[in-house]
């Protein structure tokens, strides 16, 4: 936990969707994030581990947005109270892997079981930009931030089915995508002082998102650019996948 000392401190909440918890690599960005955005302002923050907790599926009962409106009748599990932190943050920040072009399973599981946030669906369009169904208890200034990486060369294409989920539950232009491509050769056939200046552009970056309360454009097209040139990552991705083949740990 990052904390601040003084009035109006903000909360942040950090899901952890990746299955490997706190070795994520992804999580390496998502702290170097966070600690820019402490360093900005007054904000505590706490991470969740989705692969700690206990997570039903979402049975598809409908009755959050019925009988039980805005509640969901499953109530033995931890779902309720990642929900109530939620609720109660200043920054929510997502972070994990981009998996066969979506989020991974745990953290799909977990999405769902959010269905209760978003108003039920009345058969309208939507408003330009806004979410499809609408935010239920939305809370003014709550900023939604999503840090994924992946091993492709680039971001463009692969984020689309993901970007395009985030965009039916938020709206188009309420949250932020950090895209981070090529991270785990980054990490791990790169130079330690390739990482650290890699990951020093995402703590700068929460420092500007502390401060303006968004990204430009600009900053984040910035942040999604590939580290290694294509034909230096084709030669390193050649290495990493024989040393897979041959056993040998990448780290």
């Amino acid at each position: 936990m990052c904390a601040a000392d003084g009035k109006n401190i903000k909360r942040a909440i950090v899901i952890n969707g990746s299955p490997k918890k706190e070795n994520s690599t992804t999580l390496r960005v998502t702290r170097a994030f966070v600690n820019g955005l402490c360093d900005g302002a007054e904000t505590e923050c706490e991470y969740v581990n989705i692969s700690d907790m206990n997570i039903s599926p979402c049975r598809g009962c409908l009755s959050c947005w019925g009988r039980t409106e805005g509640s969901c009748v499953i109530k033995d599990d931890d779902v309720e109270n990642i929900k109530n932190k939620i609720l109660t943050a200043d920054y929510v920040i997502e972070s994990y892997p981009l998996y066969f072009f979506g989020m991974p399973g745990i953290m799909k599981v977990f999405t769902d079981r959010m269905l209760g946030m978003m108003s039920a669906y009345n058969g309208r369009p939507p408003a330009n930009g806004t979410s499809l169904h609408g935010i239920r208890n939305h809370r003014d200034g709550q900023k939604l931030v999503v840090v994924s990486s992946c091993a492709y060369s680039d971001t463009e294409f692969v984020y689309d089915s993901l970007i395009k989920q985030y965009d039916f539950i938020c709206g188009n232009g309420n949250y932020t995508a950090i895209l981070c491509p090529q991270l785990l050769t980054v990490a791990k056939l790169g130079t330690p002082s390739r990482m650290a200046r890699y990951l020093k552009k995402f703590e700068d970056a929460g420092r500007l998102f502390a401060q303006n309360g968004e990204l430009t454009k600009e900053q984040l097209q910035a942040l999604a650019q590939p580290p290694f040139s294509d034909e230096t990552y084709r030669m390193l991705l050649d290495k990493f996948w024989e040393n897979q083949k041959n056993g040998i740990d990448n780290d």
